[in-house]
């Protein structure tokens, strides 16, 4: 394959690291996917519950929701509709600009994600951070921290 630059191919090790990273990205997302499924639950509902249950008055605007989640508008729409229709959230008209939109997090949602956060964090724990040395974590954490630093700056966020 001719570029107008030379590539830099990856080496061996270089290809071994980013394929076992692909790899493990996908299968630990499934797993923990998997893992929320007796509580009907998604992987992106719980991210969604868990963004709400962490912000202020347990309610986000639904931009920052979807910049958060990396979800389109459209995309995450959706999303809040199926999950207003279990009735973990609700939608709020936004009083100061009357075209936003705030996603709320219901009693029943707050009480969803009480229930189901300490079955994944096992989860987390049995499938990640057990499996992993404690200064291996934290040379994990050191070795991925610039890469997420230099993702959201792309997407330009701090």
């Amino acid at each position: 394959m001719e570029t107008e630059t030379a590539t830099p191919w990856l080496t061996d090790e270089e290809q071994c690291a980013w394929r076992t990273h692909l790899e493990v990205n996908r299968l630990l997302n499934y797993q923990l996917e998997k893992d929320l499924q007796p509580f009907g639950l998604t992987m992106n509902d719980y991210e969604i519950l868990v963004n709400l249950s962490e912000a202020e008055e347990l309610r986000m605007r639904m931009s920052d929701l979807a910049a958060a989640t990396l979800q389109s508008k459209s995309r995450l729409s959706h999303q809040i509709t199926r999950m207003e229709n279990a009735g973990l959230v609700r939608r709020e008209n936004c009083e100061s600009d009357r075209r936003g939109l705030y996603t709320v997090l219901t009693d029943f949602g707050l009480e969803t994600m009480q229930k189901v956060a300490p079955h994944h964090v096992a989860s987390v724990r049995q499938h990640f951070v057990d499996l992993v040395a404690p200064e291996d974590l934290a040379n994990l954490h050191k070795a991925l921290t610039p890469i997420a630093d230099h993702l959201r700056s792309q997407r330009g966020k701090p």
